[in-house]
């Protein structure tokens, strides 16, 4: 028997599969109780990790038939893959289009020209900053003190959402980027279930997924 380690493939889940899906956010907190009632939190998580359920709408027989094949692709658990999360793929409001200045990616200093993507939630002191390692390619727009750098200033690493600036931005300089992304995900179980509905139709169990971190 040949082992297999796992990978992961930059291919997406057909966004027509997920209609009819959920998706939330998990966190991991740990509450220890005290002598005098009182509670000590606290979390080793970072960042909320999200979770999604595909896969539970009556869809055709070759819909059904693309999303085993997509599973079998990818081995079950084995192997992660892109996915549109359809609450949260932009850099701005979901009803909004990116802007190069959504979201502050850092600040120059003179020197550094690579800069990570990212997206906060929330704002101020609390805010989170969630890195973003799989921007959709072509879809990055980056300015430097609230100017949009022309195409060939930057370039961007779609598989780890790494800005490579062509000049250092000047010290004090706000690099900022709007983009659209796919969240880095894989199967959560190693089965899938089809029931056949009907002529030409069928509807595939509860599908999840999971976010997966490097």
């Amino acid at each position: 028997m040949s082992l297999v380690m796992s990978a992961f493939h930059e291919v997406r889940l057909p966004v027509r599969l997920a209609f009819g899906g959920t998706s939330g956010i998990e966190r991991r907190t740990e509450i220890v109780g005290l002598a005098s009632g009182a509670e000590h939190r606290s979390s080793p998580w970072a960042q909320g990790r999200r979770r999604y359920l595909v896969g539970t709408a009556t869809r055709s027989l070759d819909e059904a038939a693309e999303l085993v094949a997509f599973f079998e692709a990818r081995r079950g658990r084995l192997h992660g893959f892109r996915f549109r999360d359809p609450a949260d793929f932009k850099s701005c409001a979901p009803s909004l289009n990116p802007t190069p200045t959504d979201q502050v990616l850092g600040t120059g200093d003179g020197i550094r020209k690579t800069f990570q993507l990212a997206k906060a939630y929330g704002t101020g002191a609390t805010a989170v900053s969630r890195p973003i390692s799989k921007p959709q390619a072509g879809t990055v727009r980056v300015a430097v003190a609230g100017v949009e750098q022309a195409a060939g200033a930057f370039a961007v690493d779609a598989t780890t959402g790494l800005v490579a600036l062509a000049a250092a931005p000047a010290a004090g300089a706000a690099v900022t980027a709007g983009f659209l992304f796919d969240t880095p995900v894989r199967f959560d179980l190693d089965r899938i279930d089809v029931t056949l509905e009907g002529f030409g139709a069928a509807r595939v169990g509860a599908v999840s997924l999971v976010e997966v971190r490097a």
